[in-house]
């Protein structure tokens, strides 16, 4: 099937021949005629399989219109890197169409992004704490949204968006089309389906944990972090072929070590792009990667679903993945287009859970290859890797209380201070055997 048999308007094919575009992928076949007869969808794929032109080219060719500019299409991403994608394929898609497309994110100051949305726009892509934002201060009119797109509704719940989400849910128009598209359908995004959604469509594109066929994958068993420095730097330097280089690790702590440790070796051939880093030197980083000036990017999981690399020739996954779904979002980075592409893992004695949970996820085992013979096995070791010590701790037997005596000895009677009210009368009686009266102001014994 191309795109021509499609029921896409003139528009919409003039832009996919500019751009290249001849024949749609599975996920996008399956989607488009699904979201036409106005069903609400939930699609399954992974990265990679063109996920975000299977919701534009169905909501794009049903766009009406409106003098309003109000938005009629809203999506959300769970990253800034993915707002810029979504957004750069939203225009690239509607050059001949006269839309205003608009993208807003955290992590900058919010007044121009305001005075781009209050200029009007009809096509809204937003991360959610952003949304909820210019939702709750009355900034953005949602009364015209006709359809709603969350795009990776698993990740977005992975970190931690899931207050933001029903916010954003409940101030929507009730009458509208719902598109979710997730990697995979855990319990929490069945939940808000349930709550939010008018019974989905399911739309499959590969089961989750498919392995991408044109993906080699190999892994090296290694036994520390030195050494998996050692080896990286070793494959680097011997193999050409590594053009475009994608690195993942665990922690932005272990990102910042690792360029720190490659920098020497190559210099201005490489960035480390993580939570932490500044918005202006994540994009900078990520466009200096797709353009060839940098060779090697070093990654945590963010930029796993968030950014859209071409020509990666290589994924590295220095860590593996706590998650193993994650592996197959990692590895899909390479090997796109029908390209073939090279997943390499290294694999220490502490991961080997987290590997045999990847391998039962994919039904089959990772290629493990020998270490190379001039690899200089590293004995230093980091913190985290250092035998913890545990001290043994020695339990002081705490008497019981019906053991412990007194703090204090019982006071002699003429200590003891009773507050009550004395007896003048037996007093004397008792000191003179008999009582005292007063007779004229003097004192009489009987």
């Amino acid at each position: 099937m191309t795109f021509d048999e499609l029921n896409l308007n003139k528009p919409l094919l003039n832009a996919l021949d500019d751009l290249g575009y001849t024949t749609p992928t599975t996920i996008q076949q399956k989607v488009f005629s699904v979201v036409m007869s106005g069903q609400d969808v939930c699609g399954i794929a992974q990265t990679g399989t063109g996920k975000t032109f299977a919701y534009l080219l169905p909501c794009l060719r049903q766009f009406q219109f409106s003098k309003e500019k109000l938005p009629q299409l809203l999506i959300i991403v769970p990253t800034r890197e993915l707002v810029v994608q979504v957004a750069e394929a939203a225009r690239k898609l509607t050059t001949y169409m006269n839309l205003t497309v608009v993208g807003v994110y955290g992590g900058v100051n919010m007044k121009a992004q305001l005075a781009e949305v209050q200029q009007g726009l009809d096509i809204l892509v937003a991360t959610p704490g952003r949304l909820a934002d210019l939702l709750l201060n009355g900034a953005l009119k949602t009364k015209a949204i006709k359809k709603l797109v969350i795009d990776e509704f698993d990740e977005m719940l992975n970190l931690g968006f899931r207050t933001q989400l029903k916010i954003i849910l409940d101030l929507l128009p009730h009458k509208r089309q719902n598109l979710l598209f997730s990697a995979t359908l855990t319990d929490d995004v069945e939940q808000l389906i349930n709550a939010y959604f008018n019974k989905p469509v399911r739309v499959e594109a590969a089961p989750t944990g498919t392995p991408l066929e044109n993906i080699e994958q190999t892994a090296y068993l290694v036994p520390n972090f030195y050494t998996k420095i050692n080896l990286l730097t070793l494959l680097l330097n011997r193999n050409s072929v590594m053009t475009k280089v994608l690195v993942f690790v665990a922690t932005k702590q272990l990102a910042d070590q690792l360029y720190d440790h490659l920098e020497t070796e190559f210099p201005d051939q490489l960035s480390v792009i993580h939570s932490n880093k500044a918005q202006n030197q994540r994009f900078e980083a990520v466009n200096k990667f797709k353009d060839g000036t940098y060779r090697i990017l070093i990654a945590t999981d963010i930029i796993a679903r968030g950014i859209d690399v071409a020509d990666v020739s290589h994924v590295v996954n220095f860590d593996l993945p706590d998650v193993p779904e994650n592996y197959i979002h990692r590895i899909g980075r390479t090997g796109r287009a029908d390209k073939t592409g090279i997943a390499i893992s290294f694999i220490t004695e502490s991961a080997k859970e987290q590997q045999a949970a990847i391998e039962k996820l994919m039904n089959q085992p990772i290629p493990l290859l020998p270490l190379p013979e001039s690899l200089v096995i590293s004995d230093e070791l980091t913190d985290d890797e250092k035998p913890k010590v545990y001290m043994k701790t020695v339990e002081v037997k705490i008497p019981k209380r019906e053991e412990v005596g007194p703090a204090f000895h019982e006071k002699s009677d003429k200590n003891k201070k009773v507050n009550v009210r004395r007896d003048i009368a037996a007093e004397k009686m008792l000191k003179y055997g008999r009582p005292i009266k007063r007779v004229g102001g003097k004192k009489k014994r009987e």
